[in-house]
Order: C-alpha cells, then sequence, then structure tokens
C-alpha cells in the first residue's frame, strides 16, 4: 500500500507544506515526514485529524481516489 503517498498527494492538492499539515493536526512536521515515506503510520486518531484537515475520507489514503 501506498498510504504515505497518497497522504502527499492529497496534501500537496491543498496547498499545504509538511509542517502547516503537523500544525494543523498537532504532530510533528517529522511525523508527518515518515508517514508520507511509509515508514511509520500514524494511529487512527491522527489519520482522522488528516482526513479532516485534508477533506477526504480515510478509504482515500488507501485507494488515492481524491
Amino acid at each position: 500500500m501506498q498510504i504515505g503517498k497518497n497522504v502527499e498527494k492529497l496534501r500537496k492538492a491543498k496547498g499545504l507544506t509538511q509542517q502547516e499539515l503537523a500544525d494543523r493536526v498537532y504532530v510533528t512536521q517529522a511525523a508527518i515526514s515518515y508517514l508520507e515515506k511509509d515508514i511509520k503510520i500514524p494511529g487512527f486518531e491522527v489519520m482522522s485529524r488528516i482526513a479532516n484537515v485534508l477533506e477526504c475520507t480515510m478509504d482515500d489514503f488507501r485507494d488515492g481516489t481524491s
């Protein structure tokens, strides 16, 4: 799965930097970087906050369809 790449694509489509997304979901920029590189996937709560900020569903992270 390429969850990280899909998050990165959605983030960039919203015109957000990793730092801006991190600030909005209360994590570090490093956490977003690790996520986008598929090194470390955060838990449900953080992923839910990311989906909220990116105005997508969590399924979009898996499918890349947004």
